[in-house]
């Protein structure tokens, strides 16, 4: 059920899984190929799998899904509490490789500046748990494809010291293995 890479269509045992995971009833529309290439056109970024056949084949967004605050966010959409006044860029490259507490950090010249970085650049946002943490898909740097948790006390990889991709944290919410327990 797993990819090799953010960039390879997934194997029909994953778009299955995928189609489980979010209830039909629940699912927002697909957006259809074409207007996921022209989102990806205007942000300047090609969207890592197997999210982006998520958005195009099964659904973009879900009311009921991971994170379940709130459930998945349709591709672009931010939470309405997002408070984070930095310019949205999915094309400029994640900023960060390891997770990063910034919660009692001395701040250092440039730190206002890269917090807003990994709020900005990089990823899409996939949801929020209570508004005070919002889990990204990385869709552009070293972390392409992976899964980050990012708060007021800093950014985490998901799960843990190796962040997992899209399929592996919707696996993970559906059978209650992770960060919802």
């Amino acid at each position: 059920m797993t990819i090799a890479s953010p960039d390879e269509r997934p194997d029909e045992a994953a778009l299955e899984f995928l189609r489980s995971a979010f209830e039909p009833g629940w699912r927002e529309p697909a957006l259809g190929y074409e207007a996921v290439s022209a989102w990806e056109a205007e942000n300047g970024v090609v969207l890592p799998e197997p999210y982006r056949s998520l958005v195009a084949e099964i659904s973009n967004g879900s009311s009921v899904g991971p994170p379940e605050d709130g459930g998945l966010l349709p591709l672009g959409r931010l939470t309405p509490g997002w408070s984070h006044r930095v310019d949205r860029d999915p094309a400029a490259p994640f900023p960060l490789r390891e997770s990063w507490a910034w919660e009692g950090e001395p701040l250092a010249a440039g730190h206002d500046e890269r917090v807003a970085d990994v709020y900005g650049h990089g990823s899409v946002v996939l949801g929020t748990d209570d508004e005070l943490f919002y889990w990204l898909l990385v869709v552009n740097g070293p972390q392409r494809g992976r899964v980050w948790l990012v708060g007021e006390t800093g950014a985490y990889r998901y799960p843990g010291p190796e962040a997992c991709g899209f399929l592996e944290w919707v696996r993970r919410w559906q059978v209650g293995d992770g960060w919802w327990d």
